[in-house]
């Protein structure tokens, strides 16, 4: 076993001792208030988003009572990006997922466009959150004795930074695995187009500090797309398909 392995063990014990280590889901409708997101014909994305969003949740709490579910909005209400993560953050969550509607470019005005995306942060933020670390926590070379206070770490060393690059190699495994798993869900179970899990540097992932996964559910600006959206039929299946897919990945 590596040191590196050792030494996250170890902090993932201290974290859980004395009491059970509650599983949290921190849902996010995206947009709100007076960021309304795409426009379709017939709607607004943050109502789509949150509609569903809400619906996937309340299938969490109703067959998952072991999850503890947490929304960053449950009204028509603005949210700031990195307040969204925050709440994540704050609440130690276990998994982060933002819920959105897709459209085209500004301008124009329908589609033949279809389908549903995954997305989860890009690897290249990775080389970037090493050398912003770097760069943060070098303050504490001002600081008296810092090497014995901090017991050996060195900010300007890659090597202090093994355990923080094991656990965003965990975190990037687990939102590739969910994030496939929302895409096969919408395809089999919501009868949608799947194309595919893809990778980018959204602010709203960028930074949490657990597995993340933004989710696409289609084109605002395809009619008949935003016409399923809308429906109870539509809200329903994709929300089931989410929250399938969040039991295949939790269990």
């Amino acid at each position: 076993m590596t040191r590196a392995l050792t030494i996250l063990m170890v902090v993932v014990g201290l974290l859980c001792a004395g009491e059970a280590c509650a599983y949290t889901l921190v849902i996010d409708a995206g947009h709100g208030g007076k960021d309304a997101g795409a426009l379709g014909f017939i709607s607004k994305e943050k109502n789509i988003n949150l509609a569903i969003a809400l619906e996937f949740g309340r299938l969490v709490e109703q067959n998952c009572p072991d999850v503890k579910v947490i929304y960053t909005r449950k009204t028509d209400k603005f949210v700031e990006l990195d307040e969204r993560a925050r709440i994540a953050n704050r609440n130690k969550a276990d998994l982060f997922v933002s819920i959105h509607t897709n459209s085209t470019a500004a301008g124009k005005a329908g589609t033949t466009a279809r389908g549903t995306e995954t997305y989860t942060l890009g690897m290249h933020r990775a080389a970037d959150n090493l050398a912003v670390a770097k760069r943060e926590n070098s303050v504490i070379t001002l600081e008296a004795n810092y090497e014995e206070k901090y017991e050996g770490f060195d900010p300007r060393s890659s090597e202090s930074y093994i355990i923080f690059e094991l656990m965003q190699d965990t975190h990037m495994k687990q939102s590739v695995k969910f994030a496939g798993l929302v895409q096969q869900q919408f395809a089999t179970h919501a009868g949608r187009v799947n194309k595919g899990v893809f990778q980018a540097g959204f602010l709203v992932l960028r930074n949490t500090s657990m597995p993340s996964a933004l989710i696409e559910l289609g084109y605002i600006n395809n009619r008949q797309e935003e016409q399923f959206l809308n429906s109870k039929d539509g809200i329903a299946k994709m929300a089931r398909a989410i929250y399938n897919a969040f039991k295949n990945y939790y269990k």
